[in-house]
């Protein structure tokens, strides 16, 4: 038996560590790091209709304890991505999950139809949650009757299962959460960033040139796990769970609170290799903590919940 191994609609994954989006790139950043074969999954940055440069620099200002950063969205378009990001993916005996966002729900549904034509490509996130977009973005999912169109109508042109990435901007996350399985999501997947700023001292402005940023980094941890904890209470689908998560414990914390896997973001830029490394040091801290596997923390996860 694999005591890593997880699954969730359509993704087997042989372990529940993956790279979140947008701080992998399309898997190129670190191919020649380490064989990606080791990953449970790879999630690739956010893919629009056309390409986008993205806003303007500074985008990024790193803190103590996280990153502010207000990359736009840059991509190449889903075409070049399509024919020219996913296919080195195929070689890697790992899933890809592809990541869509745009500014209507019109452009979301034609980049998911596009995206679900590559074998490469095994489920969809839908990004509904950016921070650092003026169009799309925090515009559907901060609400939750936006947030029900937008899973509804994706879903009806997917051929693969969708997962909701869900904003951490909101009064009440669990409602969104709820509109979104309402509208069919398969999974969700939370939190992104935190809106933020920083202002530069001597210039008496704020740092990043589009004004605000997304925080990321172990300063939402504690965010992110409160999140996942109330929202695997309220919904019945699975939750991939990220926001801060840098240590093996970071990532046993994460599914003590609800989650069904996770994905590692802003760690990835301090330390590339460190998926496979969180990867191999998991069964050593789950032995020294009497955990069989990660279903079975899952289930005992689940079981406690009921009896909330």
């Amino acid at each position: 038996m694999n005591r890593l191994a997880v699954k969730l609609p359509g993704l087997n994954l042989k372990n529940p560590i993956m790279p979140a989006s947008g701080t992998f790139g399309f898997g190129e950043l670190y191919m020649d790091q380490y064989d990606y074969s080791i990953l449970g999954a790879i999630i690739i940055k956010s893919t629009t209709i056309d390409a986008k440069v993205g806003n303007a620099d500074p985008r990024y200002h790193h803190l103590d304890t996280g990153v502010l950063n207000a990359v736009g969205l840059k991509n190449p378009g889903v075409d070049v991505i399509v024919t020219e990001k996913l296919p080195p993916l195929a070689q890697y005996a790992t899933p890809v999950i592809a990541s869509v966002a745009g500014a209507t729900i019109e452009d979301y549904c034609a980049v998911a139809k596009k995206l679900c034509q590559s074998p490469v490509v095994k489920a969809l996130e839908i990004n509904v949650s950016c921070p650092n977009v003026k169009e799309g973005g925090l515009t559907f999912g901060a609400d939750p009757e936006s947030v029900y169109e937008m899973t509804k109508a994706v879903k009806a042109v997917a051929t693969v299962p969708i997962y909701i990435k869900l904003t951490p901007n909101v009064t009440n996350i669990v409602e969104i959460a709820q509109a979104a399985q309402r509208g069919g999501a398969d999974g969700i997947s939370m939190i992104n960033t935190l809106l933020g700023m920083s202002i530069d001292l001597n210039t008496k402005r704020p740092i990043l040139a589009n004004k605000t940023g997304g925080l990321s980094g172990t300063a939402i941890k504690p965010i992110a796990i409160r999140m996942v904890y109330q929202v695997s209470r309220a919904v019945s689908i699975p939750i991939i769970g990220m926001g801060g998560i840098s240590t093996v414990d970071d990532v046993l914390e994460m599914f003590m609170a609800g989650a069904n896997a996770v994905a590692i973001g802003t760690a990835n830029y301090a330390n590339p290799m460190i998926c496979k490394e969180l990867i191999e040091a998991l069964p050593k801290r789950m032995d020294e903590l009497g955990i069989e596997s990660i279903e079975t923390l899952i289930k005992e996860v689940k079981e406690g919940q009921r009896n909330d």
